[in-house]
């Protein structure tokens, strides 16, 4: 007795698709899952068997063999459970018809028959939409995730002898048939954030954050302990641009595979703001492992990843930030695969300017040395800081300006600013894969950031007074036209290259000691 049927794997964040193959003879008993499975894979022999008995079906004392082709690919997890049930139950002809061959199906079975969620559900439909499947069967837990797929017929089901039941019976209709939901309909909940209007004096840093909001571009705030940066950093959240559909399900790529989806959403619908500790291993922050889960940047991607006290990190893991940070993916080469993630984030750090915190204050004394500052200071690499698009100094916050009484811009008001710049960026780049201006490629850039004879001349003093590298002119040339973006000019203007240049200052003040 022989069976086939199609079920799906992941390798990263693209999906394949699995023929698993079910053969039946007579003979000794036997249950041996090949076609490079891993333990999870090789465990579903007893879930399965005990999964068919408990829901009233018959299991035949016999040797069972089951392939998961192609036989080359690494399979991982208990997403294949309800394939190789369905595989012998059609093999045991207890599933009738030739109905089961239209379908892919997804799902990790328990002991009593339930069918439960799995990981990873969203790029399996994406993929399999894409190479032309049409019909779905998976968990019920899953449907949220599930629903914002078009163009194919998802069924979903809680128990094994549902499905079953669905297909033997040409006339029955699926309990948990799934519609398609807009992502309008939920991603216009709101959610509590700090908000700016909390935030007293520091008109540059909120400047800053806007302008790198607007833009997508990576900041840098510097300033001694207690002068608000981790604030900023944390209101800089509510004022970045809503995700868009394409942007939204990027994101549900990433997070449902990791398995930190909230599966009563189904989809993200906020930028995500990742703020792992100092402390994080390299493999927490660029991914792999055992099954090579995204990690901390790649779970940032289209979002923000903040990095509190930044020479705290260890240099070797600040250094893994260079490919994402220029090239928007990361690659993670272990020795049985080789996986890339998208790590497209905006960069937000904060750090002291020394050990103590207060060197460059206005009314505090340092006590560091120079020999102590250096060394706090070189973990941060010159390659690191040139990716940087925007440096600024966070001072403290004077009496006055604590206890002013006039209210501060709120979060909202800047946040409409910025969504009118980015819908222009949206606009200028609608045939591309580009998002924001920080993004831009160098044909775009050209495209995008011609510069008159005046601004032509201010860039080229800048080039040659603070020693600019050629990846640090071209990030002041971004940084300048979100500026435009912000005042709503067509061409950027010398005001707008000024200001971008000011932006790149602090690592000559503060990394030339």
């Amino acid at each position: 007795m022989l069976s086939k049927i199609l079920s799906f794997g992941l390798v990263g964040i693209e999906g394949f698709s699995v023929q698993i193959e079910t053969d039946i003879i007579g003979g000794l008993p036997h249950f041996e899952i090949v076609g490079l499975g891993d333990t999870a894979v090789k465990e579903s022999k007893d879930r399965v068997k005990s999964a068919i008995r408990n829901s009233g079906f018959e299991y035949p004392v016999k040797h069972y063999t089951i392939n998961l082709a192609p036989a080359d690919i690494k399979k991982e997890g208990p997403l294949y459970d309800l394939g190789i049930a369905m595989g012998i139950l059609t093999a045991t002809e207890q599933v009738r018809g030739q109905k089961y061959k239209d379908f892919v199906f997804l799902g990790e079975l328990s002991l009593d028959g339930s069918i439960k969620k799995v990981r990873g559900v969203l790029p399996i439909l994406i993929s399999a939409r894409n190479q032309g499947f049409k019909k779905v069967v998976l968990p019920y837990d899953n449907v949220e995730e599930a629903s914002y797929i078009t163009g194919m017929e998802i069924y979903a089901f809680s128990k094994l002898k549902g499905v079953v039941e669905f297909l033997n019976d040409e006339s029955l209709t699926p309990v948990y048939p799934i519609k398609t939901k807009t992502f309008e309909e939920i991603s216009k909940q709101t959610s509590n954030k700090l908000d700016f209007e909390n935030v007293k004096g520091q008109a540059v840093a909120k400047r800053a954050l806007e302008i790198a909001a607007a833009g997508g571009h990576n900041v840098l705030m510097i300033g001694p302990p207690g002068s608000g940066k981790s604030m900023l950093a944390k209101c800089f959240s509510g004022i970045l641009p809503d995700l868009t559909f394409e942007e939204a399900l990027e994101v549900t790529k990433i997070h449902s595979i990791a398995g930190e989806l909230d599966l009563s959403k189904g989809i993200i619908t906020e930028r995500p703001f990742r703020t792992p500790h100092h402390t994080a291993s390299s493999v927490s922050l660029t991914g792999g492992g055992n099954h090579s889960k995204p990690g901390e940047i790649s779970l940032a991607h289209n979002g923000v990843l903040y990095l509190d006290e930044f020479p705290e990190y260890s240099r070797a893991l600040i250094e893994t930030l260079r490919q994402p940070l220029e090239d928007g993916y990361i690659t993670v080469a272990r020795a049985n695969q080789t996986i890339t993630y998208p790590a497209s984030f905006t960069l937000v750090a904060s750090m002291n300017p020394c050990p103590c915190g207060n060197y460059g204050a206005k009314d505090r004394q340092c006590t560091c040395t120079p020999a102590q500052i250096h060394k706090y200071l070189s973990k941060i690499s010159g390659p690191i800081m040139d990716r940087i698009d925007i440096q600024v100094e966070v001072d403290n916050v004077t009496y006055k300006e604590l206890n002013n009484a006039e209210k501060e811009e709120s979060s909202a008001q800047i946040k409409k600013r910025v969504d009118n710049a980015r819908s222009k960026q949206l606009e200028r780049f609608k045939n591309s894969k580009t998002f924001c201006n920080a993004k831009m490629s160098v044909p775009q850039m050209k495209k995008y950031c011609v510069l008159s004879q005046e601004c032509s001349n201010l860039m080229e003093q800048a080039f040659s007074s603070l020693n600019l590298s050629a990846r640090a002119h071209d990030r002041i040339l971004k940084v300048a036209r979100t500026i435009a973006d912000l005042d709503g000019c067509q061409d950027i203007l010398p005001q707008h290259i000024a200001e971008a240049i000011s932006y790149r200052g602090l690592d000559r003040k503060y990394w030339s000691l």
